[in-house]
């Protein structure tokens, strides 16, 4: 802080002179401090801000997160919801599959989990819109209902589509993970 602007001085400051036709300095221009002596400004140019990255040319990495174990090869993830009809939409994960509309498809489920593999004697039809429609029974065996999110992963090197309901995926991290204010309770 300059000394002109401490807020608790009881003395006054006297006023800078401005030579007559001229205005006042902006913000840029260099403060006059009281013994007549120009102060430099405090904020560098913008050539000078731009040679403050680092030798190797980018800027300092942030922290992240430690890496965690590697997933399968290839493999791509998406969040989805069931539809009404009992369709899964969802093109990131189609699409990192490869699979076009007319590609058929056999669908089987467990207690849990959905598995769509691209199948020339399958049942159902890829339409033109990547959406998989699941069959009711299918549905009702993995327990899953309109309105439901599920955990989409696209397994290349197995041509297949799994299809997890987030109460299944919320089960398996309580079983398995540690999250931050839950140590040393099981659900």
């Amino acid at each position: 802080m300059c000394p002109q602007e401490e807020p608790h001085s009881n003395t006054p400051t006297p006023p800078t002179a401005v030579a007559a036709g001229t205005e006042a300095p902006g913000p840029a221009a260099a403060i006059r401090a009281p013994a007549g002596r120009p102060v430099a400004p405090v904020i560098p140019p913008a050539a000078a801000r731009q040679g403050s990255r680092r030798r190797g040319g980018g800027l300092l990495p942030l922290a992240g997160p430690p890496p965690g174990p590697p997933g399968p090869a290839g493999a791509a993830y998406a969040l989805g919801r069931v539809d009404a009809s009992g369709r899964i939409i969802d093109r990131s994960v189609t699409g990192a599959l490869g699979w076009r509309a007319g590609d058929r498809l056999t669908l089987t489920a467990d207690a849990g989990a959905l598995l769509a593999r691209r199948d020339p004697g399958g049942m159902v039809t890829l339409p033109t819109r990547p959406r998989i429609a699941i069959p009711a029974s299918l549905r009702r065996r993995c327990g899953l209902h309109a309105g439901d999110g599920v955990l989409l992963a696209a397994l290349p090197g197995q041509d297949a589509l799994a299809a997890w309901p987030l109460a299944v995926v919320d089960q398996a991290l309580r079983a398995h993970a540690t999250f931050p204010g839950d140590e040393g309770r099981r659900p």
